[in-house]
């Protein structure tokens, strides 16, 4: 697990895999008949322009510095992390504004958590990458 103490291989990893998630919804393969990724949920153009963005800023910050890597990981951990958090709960979250705009979701239990999976998993990998690593070298 040496790879977590270097931010800058981390964001990369990050920026893969948010625009990796911005792609899903345009692939085929990873829908199922009712449009829902994975037969889970639903992006939307909102939802893959954040992913695109969160991607671009990991991308970004890992090619700008290692104190940008740290400041995106310690920032985006925190905040996916919340937000998977707090889809368990709903199976809404806050970074796309659907707990404001469409409330607590109307799924299973089952499907809120495996919903929120990628948010939890980025945002622990993030933050453990980012409160874990020196801030020099």
């Amino acid at each position: 697990m040496s790879f977590l103490l270097h931010p800058k291989i981390a964001s990369l990893i990050l920026a893969a895999a948010l625009l990796f998630a911005a792609a899903t919804d345009y692939i085929p393969a990873f829908m199922d008949s009712e449009g829902r990724v994975f037969g889970l949920f639903r992006l939307d153009v909102y939802k893959d322009a954040l992913h695109v963005a969160s991607g671009l800023w990991a991308l970004v910050a890992a090619f700008w510095s290692r104190g940008a890597a740290i400041a995106f990981l310690r920032i985006f951990g925190v905040l996916y992390f919340v937000d998977g958090a707090m889809g368990v709960v709903t199976g809404s979250g806050f970074l796309d504004l659907s707990i404001f705009t469409t409330g607590w979701a109307p799924v299973s239990q089952l499907v809120k958590f495996l919903s929120s999976v990628p948010h939890l998993v980025l945002g622990a990998f993030a933050s453990m990458a980012g409160f874990l690593a020196r801030e020099t070298e």
